[in-house]
C-alpha cells in the first residue's frame, strides 16, 4: 500500500517552482500571439459547490466510499479561436444535462486533497509536466488502442516518462494544482480532472449511443483484480507526427516535441500541444497510422482501496 506523503501548501497548488507558474498564470488573463485570453462571467459561479468544497478542502470524503463526479464532458464546446471558457452558458453533458462548464473536455472526480490516482489501464507513461494554467501538475499515459487519458491538477507525480505501468498502479497523487482552483479557492472544488483522448483527440469516456471508455459501463469501477499489465503498444506514423510538426508555429512547442528521444513520445507530445495549446499549430494532426474504434478500456483512476465506484452529482 502506498502510504499518503506530506504534502506541503506549495505542493499542494502546484507553486513549485513558483516563478514559472506566475509566469504561466498571464496566459489565463493577458493571452499571447497563440493564445486567447480565458473567459469567465458570472455563469461561472454556478460551477461552484461549496457544499463539496469546504469538507473536501478539509479532508473528507463527500459520498462515502464513491466518487462523486463534479462536472461531466461538455458536448457543445466552443471553437479554440475563442479561448478556454469557464463560463456556463452553452452545455449539455452525455446524459443531456447541465453538469459541466462550456470549454469542460474531461471528466471531474470530486476527492480530497492526497487521494491516490492511479492507471486506468496498463500502458506506458508519456509525459508528465505542470502548466500552472492549464491543469496544473499532470501525468499522460497511452493505454494503446488510441487512448491516451491525463490526470490533472496533481500535487505530486509517482511516475516519469518512460515507465510502464500496470492496471491500478499509483501514478500520483491528487492536489489541487492550476490556476483555476486556486484562484476561487475554499469555494473551488479539489477534484481529479480526468481527459480520455482517442486519436489524439478529446472524447467523452461515458456515453449513451456509443460504446463508453469504460470497462464497466457508465459506471466505473476501480479494479480490485489480479495484476493487469498486458498492452498493446500503440502504433505512430512517423511521417504524421511530422506533418503535425511542420503545421506548428510556435517555436517552442515545436523545439519540444523535437527533443523527445523517441517516436513514441514525440507523439505523445505532438497531442499535448496539439489539445493544451490548438492555436499554436495551422492544422491538427491525428499521430497514428489507423483510426481506432471506441472499446471498453478504462476503470476508475482511483484505487479500490478508497473508492467502490462513482456517485452523480444528484446521489451526493
Amino acid at each position: 500500500m502506498t502510504p499518503e506523503p506530506p504534502l506541503g501548501l506549495r505542493e499542494r497548488f502546484g507553486l513549485r517552482p513558483l516563478r514559472p507558474a506566475l509566469r504561466q498564470a498571464r496566459l489565463v488573463f493577458q493571452g499571447d500571439a497563440y493564445t486567447r485570453p480565458s473567459r469567465f462571467d458570472t455563469t461561472s459561479l454556478a460551477i461552484l459547490r461549496p457544499r463539496w468544497s469546504l469538507p473536501l478542502w478539509a479532508g473528507r470524503r463527500i459520498a462515502g466510499r464513491r466518487a462523486p463526479i463534479y462536472n461531466f464532458f461538455n458536448h457543445l464546446q466552443p471553437d479554440p479561436d475563442f479561448g478556454w471558457s469557464v463560463r456556463k452558458t452553452h452545455v449539455r453533458d452525455f446524459r443531456g444535462g447541465a453538469d459541466t462548464y462550456d470549454s469542460h473536455n474531461g471528466t471531474d472526480f470530486a476527492v480530497p486533497v492526497g487521494t491516490l490516482v492511479v492507471a486506468a489501464a496498463p500502458g506506458v507513461v508519456l509525459r508528465v509536466s505542470n502548466e500552472f494554467h492549464r491543469g496544473g501538475i499532470k501525468v499522460l499515459i497511452d493505454h494503446g488502442h488510441g487512448v491516451v487519458t491525463t490526470s490533472n491538477h496533481l500535487a505530486r507525480a509517482l511516475v516519469a516518462p518512460g515507465d510502464h505501468v500496470a492496471r491500478a498502479a499509483p501514478v500520483g497523487w491528487s492536489g489541487a494544482s492550476g490556476i483555476d482552483v486556486i484562484t476561487m479557492f475554499p469555494w473551488s472544488t479539489p477534484h481529479l480532472h480526468y481527459n480520455t483522448w482517442l486519436d489524439g483527440v478529446p472524447v467523452d469516456p461515458f456515453a449513451l449511443s456509443e460504446t463508453p471508455l469504460w470497462r464497466d459501463g457508465n459506471r466505473p469501477l476501480p479494479h480490485a483484480g489480479p495484476l493487469d499489465t498486458v498492452f498493446e503498444s500503440s502504433r505512430y506514423d512517423e511521417a504524421r507526427v511530422e506533418q503535425a510538426l511542420a503545421a506548428c508555429l510556435h517555436a517552442e512547442s515545436r523545439a519540444e516535441i523535437e527533443s523527445e528521444p523517441t517516436l513514441e513520445r514525440r507523439a505523445g507530445a505532438v497531442m499535448f500541444h496539439q489539445n493544451y495549446y490548438p492555436l499554436r499549430f495551422r492544422s491538427h494532426t491525428s499521430p497514428y497510422g489507423a483510426p481506432h474504434a471506441r472499446t471498453g478500456l478504462l476503470t476508475l483512476p482511483l484505487a479500490a482501496r478508497d473508492f467502490d465506484g462513482v456517485a452523480y452529482p444528484e446521489e451526493v
